[in-house]
């Protein structure tokens, strides 16, 4: 078998804890070292500490986990070379024997085989702006349509076509809602300018509970708005975007390598600020999740 449960993660899944998944191409792809393992061992002390337990996913030598290790963090964080994986990508990694970083779409997948219910990330992935030149859809909105599950994120990353992302969304079926906010927010930013449903994590594990009673499918997206502290303003943004949009062009880079060539070029026009606010939001996205996951995990909501 291909797929490691650790038993931390195995006891408190039996035992109806709060867990709470969390990706790992954040830590392949995500953050630059050494950056990438200590926010991944922060977020999971965040976790800790507001009561839930932490269930880090990656793939490390071929092998699925579910509950990564601290060590197995580390050879993630500092592996040359790692694949950054979808759903569908996750036998080549198995039979490649590699390390890889999984995305939402395979984050989410793995966590239902664990009948981890709660996940938390920073951004989902999304339609991408020249979507009519490339069709660039990330696979994360096809596997949300499948997923029962609670998604926690600062919304959609911004250097998507955010609006087209939300239409696809509702027609595939995930409920999109926001976390005490009536905003959509836009990863670095807290506005978007989209009106949502705002709703906290008691409303939350209800419309999870009766979602899965009325057997919808479909995963619950939680836009989770970005500390006012750290924000970036929308305008700004923009302007940031675009012109690494326009460097992206101009070197013909396409494909997997378009998303991890526009957060560096950003986070370079930013001056770094785009890194404290990166690490910033997940952090505070693992804590949301954390809330959620214990009103959805009482009484036996699972």
């Amino acid at each position: 078998m291909n797929i490691r449960i650790s038993e931390e993660v195995k006891s408190a899944v039996s035992k109806g804890l709060p867990v709470v998944a969390l990706e790992s191409a954040i830590i392949t792809h995500g953050l630059p070292y050494p950056e990438n393992i200590e926010t991944a061992l922060e977020v999971e002390e965040t976790v800790r500490e507001n009561g839930g337990v932490p269930a880090t996913i990656g793939i490390v030598c071929g092998k699925v986990i579910i509950g990564l290790s601290e060590h197995e963090i580390e050879t993630l964080g500092r592996s040359e070379k790692p694949l950054k994986v979808s759903t569908s990508g996750i036998p080549l990694a198995v039979s490649k024997k590699s390390n890889a970083g999984t995305t939402v779409s395979a984050t989410s997948f793995l966590a239902e085989c664990a009948h981890i219910e709660v996940f938390a990330t920073g951004g989902i992935g999304g339609i991408h702006r020249d979507v009519i030149e490339t069709f660039d859809i990330s696979r994360d909105l096809e596997e949300l349509s499948l997923r029962n599950i609670v998604v926690v994120s600062s919304g959609i990353k911004s250097i998507l076509d955010v609006r087209k992302t939300l239409e696809y969304l509702e027609t595939k079926g995930v409920l999109v809602l926001g976390y005490k906010t009536q905003e959509f927010p836009t990863f670095y930013s807290r506005g978007s300018g989209i009106k949502v449903d705002s709703v906290d994590e008691y409303e939350v594990a209800s419309i999870f509970k009766a979602k899965k009673e009325l057997g919808i499918a479909g995963a619950i997206l939680i836009a989770n708005p970005i500390p006012q502290n750290v924000e970036i303003p929308y305008p700004i943004m923009e302007e940031w975007i675009n012109t690494a949009l326009n460097v992206l062009k101009e070197q013909g880079i396409t494909g997997k390598d378009v998303t991890p060539f526009l957060l560096k070029k950003i986070f370079e026009l930013s001056e770094g600020k785009t890194l404290k606010a990166n690490i910033a939001l997940i952090k505070n996205n693992a804590q949301v999740a954390t809330r959620i996951a214990k009103e959805v995990y009482k009484d036996g909501l699972d």
